[in-house]
C-alpha cells in the first residue's frame, strides 16, 4: 500500500496497472497470502482501532469489534474457505449443438479497482471491499473518507506493513483529491456514500464505461402493526437500530409507518427501552457514538428545530460535545421537511396510516429504499410486502441483521445504490465472468457444423433449429444419459445419403 499522501492517482494507477500486468495477482495462493495478512493486521491492531474510532466517532469497542472489525475478518474467512473453488472454471448447461463441446464461466479479475469508502464505517465499508478485490485477483487503489481522519490514517500507515506495496495503495485527502483520482480510468468502481457523490462518480465513471457498484442509502421504512405482542420486543430492536453508531447507518431505520393506535403504544415504550440501554442520563453512557462533525450536527438540529411542536421524546443536543439525544418526532405528514431527505442521525418520525395497504402505497410512492423493516405476525402482511415492495432487502420483525449473513446479498436497488457484495457476492462484484466454449475436431462435429455453412435451405434451418432449441441437458441427470446416447446412436444409424439430403 502506498503512504505517501504527495502521490498522485496517476502515479498510483500506473504502479497498479504494471503490478497487474504482471499476472502475480492472478495466483490464487498470492491472493491467499494477501488476504491472511490483512487478517493478522487486524488482530494485531484492533485496538489501535477502537483507539481512532473512539476518537473519531466516539465509537464504543463494542461496536468497532463487532461491527467493524469482525465483520471484515468474517469476510475474510468466507474468501479463504472457498476461494479455490470459486476461482475455478464453473461448468454451464448446453443445447445438443455443443453436447460435445466443454463450456464453462471463469470468473477473471477486471484489473485495477478503485474503492470508496464511507466514514460512518469506516474499517468495515473500505475494507470489506477490499478483500474482495483481493480475492478476485484484482489490484486496487483505496480511498478512506476524510471525515474520519484518525482510522483514515492508521489504515493508511498499517496497510503497507502488511499488503504488497505494488498491487494495492491508498489515497488520502479530501472531495479534490477524489475529484482528481476520478478523472482517472479505472477498470472497476466501488463507492460507499450518499446519492449526491454517487451521482458525481456514476458520471465519471460513464465517459470510460467504467462498471460501479454504488452503496447508497434512503430512508428505510419500518412498518410495525397491532399483532407484534406487547410491542416491547420490538420497540427494543428498532431502538437498538437507530441509535447504533448514532442513527448514523445507511440501514437504520429512518421512520416508523403505523397506524395511530400503534404510535401510542411505541410512544410509551421507547423512553423504557432507552432508559434498559443508556440509563437515565444517555448523553454519560459510554456506549453512544457521536455526531461525525459539526456540519452533520447542525444538519440534524436544524431538523430538531423545525419539528419542535411534534418532539414526543428526546429532543436533546449539546455543540461542544456533538451528541444528538434519540429523539421521536410524532404525528409528521407527508410534506414535513423530516420525510423529504435521509435523516443519518438518531431522529425517528413516525408516520401514521389506516392500515397496511395505505403504508405500501405510501412507501412505493418514494424511491426505493436500502433495507424495509416489516413488524408483524400476520403472514399475510409480511407476504404483503414482499410481494408489493422493492427494496434492497426486506427483514421481518428486526432491524440492519440482514447484514451479518454472508450467504445474502447486501446492495440497494434504484435509488438506494446498484450491484451487491458480502460473501459470494462480493467475489463476484470483483470478477468478470468470461464465457469459455472449447470444441475439438472430429467427423461427427464437422458434419453437425456443415449444416450451418452456406448455401442455405429449408432443410438446414429445420435442422438447425432441432439442435439449437433449449433442452433439459444437465450433466448429472438421467435426462443427459439417454440423450447423449439416443444422440450418439442416430448419429452412428444416419446413412450418407440422407446426410446429403439434409444438405440439400
Amino acid at each position: 500500500m502506498e503512504n505517501n499522501n504527495q502521490s498522485k492517482p496517476f502515479g498510483m494507477l500506473a504502479r497498479a496497472r504494471k503490478a497487474f500486468s504482471s499476472n502475480v495477482t492472478k495466483d490464487v495462493a498470492f491472493r491467499k497470502k494477501q488476504l491472511k495478512s490483512l487478517r493478522s493486521m487486524l488482530i494485531e491492531n484492533e485496538q489501535l482501532m477502537v483507539d481512532a474510532l473512539v476518537s473519531d466517532l466516539r465509537k464504543s469497542r463494542f461496536e468497532t469489534v463487532l461491527y467493524e472489525v469482525d465483520l471484515v475478518k468474517n469476510e475474510i474467512q468466507v474468501m479463504l474457505n472457498n476461494i479455490d473453488t470459486w476461482s475455478k472454471p464453473q461448468s454451464a448447461s448446453k443445447s445438443l449443438m455443443t453436447l460435445f463441446d466443454k463450456v464453462s464461466v471463469k470468473y477473471e479479475p477486471y484489473g485495477v479497482v478503485l474503492i470508496i469508502g464511507a466514514w460512518n464505517y469506516p474499517i468495515q465499508l473500505s475494507l470489506g471491499p477490499l478483500v474482495g478485490a483481493i480475492a478476485a485477483g484484482n489490484c486496487a487503489i483505496l480511498k478512506p473518507s476524510e471525515l474520519t481522519p484518525k482510522i483514515a490514517r492508521v489504515i493508511s500507515e498499517l496497510l503497507p506493513r502488511y499488503l504488497d506495496k505494488e498491487c494495492y495503495h491508498i489515497l488520502l485527502g479530501g472531495p479534490a483529491d477524489t475529484a482528481e483520482a476520478l478523472k482517472e480510468r479505472y477498470d472497476y468502481i466501488f463507492y460507499t456514500g450518499g446519492d449526491r457523490v454517487g451521482r458525481i462518480i456514476y458520471e465519471a465513471a460513464a465517459k470510460n464505461l467504467t462498471p460501479v457498484t454504488l452503496e447508497m442509502g434512503g430512508k428505510c421504512p419500518v412498518y410495525i402493526d397491532e399483532t407484534t405482542a406487547d410491542m416491547m420486543p420490538a420497540v427494543r430492536r428498532i431502538v437498538w437500530g437507530k441509535s447504533i453508531n448514532s442513527g448514523q447507518t445507511c440501514v437504520a431505520p429512518d421512520y416508523i409507518i403505523c397506524t395511530k393506535e400503534v404510535q401510542k403504544q411505541i410512544l410509551d415504550k421507547i423512553p423504557v427501552a432507552v432508559k434498559e440501554f443508556f440509563g437515565v442520563n444517555p448523553q454519560q453512557s459510554k456506549d453512544l457514538a457521536r455526531v461525525v462533525n459539526e456540519n452533520h450536527f447542525k444538519r440534524l438540529v436544524e431538523v430538531l428545530d423545525a419539528n419542535k411542536s411534534k418532539i414526543a421524546f428526546g429532543g436533546n443536543y449539546d455543540p461542544e460535545d456533538l451528541y444528538v439525544s434519540l429523539t421521536v418526532i410524532s404525528d409528521v405528514n407527508a410534506k414535513d421537511p423530516v420525510m423529504q431527505e435521509e435523516i443519518f442521525g438518531p431522529i425517528l418520525p413516525i408516520f401514521t396510516v389506516r392500515d397496511a395497504q395505505e403504508a405500501i402505497e405510501y412507501i412505493n410512492s418514494r424511491q426505493k429504499p436500502l433495507a424495509l423493516y416489516v413488524f408483524s405476525k400476520k403472514k399475510a402482511v409480511v407476504a404483503q410486502f414482499n410481494e408489493q415492495t422493492s427494496s434492497g432487502a426486506l427483514v421481518v420483525n428486526d432491524i440492519a441483521v440482514h447484514l451479518t449473513v454472508d450467504s445474502l446479498p447486501f446492495g440497494g436497488v434504484g435509488n438506494s445504490g446498484m450491484g451487491c457484495y458480502h460473501g459470494e457476492y462480493t467475489f463476484k462484484t470483483f470478477s468478470h465472468p468470461k464465457a469459455v466454449l472449447k470444441r475439438g475436431f472430429n467427423s461427427v462435429l464437422e458434419t453437425l457444423g456443415s449444416f450451418r455453412y452456406p448455401p442455405y435451405s429449408n432443410k438446414k434451418l429445420g435442422f438447425m433449429r432441432l439442435l439449437l432449441a433449449k433442452r433439459r441437458l444437465i450433466p448429472d441427470s438421467l435426462d443427459y444419459v439417454i440423450v447423449f446416447l439416443s444422440g450418439m446412436m442416430a448419429l452412428m444409424m444416419i446413412p450418407t445419403r440422407l446426410l446429403k439430403w439434409l444438405k440439400g
